[in-house]
């Protein structure tokens, strides 16, 4: 593998001179330039990236933390962040919590030991790994969720509006007494959709007030929520589920014990599935503009980056109800 002493020797010049081309100093006369990149082009040479971001005290990597890789909402998103780290300089490095705030608190000290340039976290919950964020000097975003006990740069969709938007169409379509599957307390997403969920019925009559159960994001989670309610005395004839993985879960479940979807039980699910409409009946969903969440996430960690000291933005994008079969009663 060649080294920057044959590129010098290629080009005619001295080992520091190809090490300010390759750092791009302007000072270096424009023909040593030109006689150091053919070189450089010639010998196939490639520069330590090691060596050179320890020098900078830096990477050109991000590290973007998200919360379970297994969740397609994560697919567009992660797919728009990488679009605009490419275009900026930047490679994606992808981490799994998998809702875990150990393995994700791992994964911030892993982050920062690292020295990566910058972070985009889909927090699961943990104020550990959100101090050590907060507390070190690397730009950090936070997408999907807001970051536990602090303010920086954040994209999140209205979580309130969509859940309350969802809950009132499914008033509108007859059902009377609605429950709600959300996720885990001081997570943001699941405490957003919640008030949402329970804004909507304080402002219509139905029989009772909010039924609620709290689970885990996940697929098994929705199966074993739906469940309870499935066994609760007053069973509920429609529900809102705040996420996509727990409506799977929880439409699982009503297909075991032979509910039928939507005349016995209306539903609802935050969160656009790939085969919403394929299934029967098909599935009514409030859809998140995904890759846009992570479109935009990129583009503040760039700006970040440039201006350390900016004040933080947070943008929220609307959500989309998309009305199926199975909240028409």
């Amino acid at each position: 593998m060649p080294t920057i002493y044959d590129v010098a020797r290629e080009a005619g010049v001295s080992a520091a001179t190809v090490s300010r081309v390759l750092n791009g100093q302007r000072s270096v006369d424009p023909d040593m330039v030109a006689r150091v990149l053919t070189a450089v082009r010639d010998l196939g040479y490639r520069p330590n990236a090691v060596a050179r971001n320890l020098r900078r005290s830096r990477t050109t990597l991000w590290a973007v933390i998200i919360s379970d890789i297994g969740n397609p909402f994560f697919t567009a998103t992660v797919r728009g962040i990488e679009d605009v780290a490419q275009q900026a300089g930047y490679s994606v490095v992808l981490c799994n919590s998998d809702e875990n705030p150990a393995k994700e608190e791992t994964y911030v000290a892993a982050a920062l030991s690292q020295q990566m340039a910058g972070v985009i976290i889909a927090s699961s919950g943990s104020a550990k790994a959100a101090k050590s964020l907060l507390d070190s000097p690397v730009p950090v975003v936070a997408i999907d969720r807001e970051l536990p006990r602090g303010t920086v740069d954040t994209v999140v969709v209205d979580n309130e509006a969509g859940a309350r938007t969802a809950t009132r169409h499914l008033m509108e379509a007859g059902y009377e007494r609605i429950a709600c599957i959300t996720g885990p307390e001081g997570v943001s997403t699941a405490d957003l959709r919640l008030r949402g969920y329970t804004s909507a019925l304080s402002q219509a009559p139905s029989d009772g007030g909010p039924v609620v159960v709290r689970t885990d994001f996940r697929e098994q989670g929705g199966y074993d929520a739906m469940a309870s309610l499935l066994s609760s005395p007053e069973r509920p004839d429609a529900v809102f589920v705040a996420n996509n993985l727990m409506t799977v879960g929880a439409l699982r479940c009503l297909a075991d014990r032979e509910v039928e979807v939507p005349r016995e039980m209306g539903l609802v699910g935050f969160d656009e599935i790939p085969w919403a409409d394929l299934v029967r009946p098909s599935l009514t969903t409030v859809a998140q503009p995904t890759y846009e969440l992570g479109r935009m996430a990129a583009r503040l960690l760039v700006d970040r980056i440039a201006t350390p000291s900016g004040r933080p933005a947070t943008v929220v994008l609307p959500a989309e109800l998309r009305p199926r079969q199975s909240s028409a009663r």
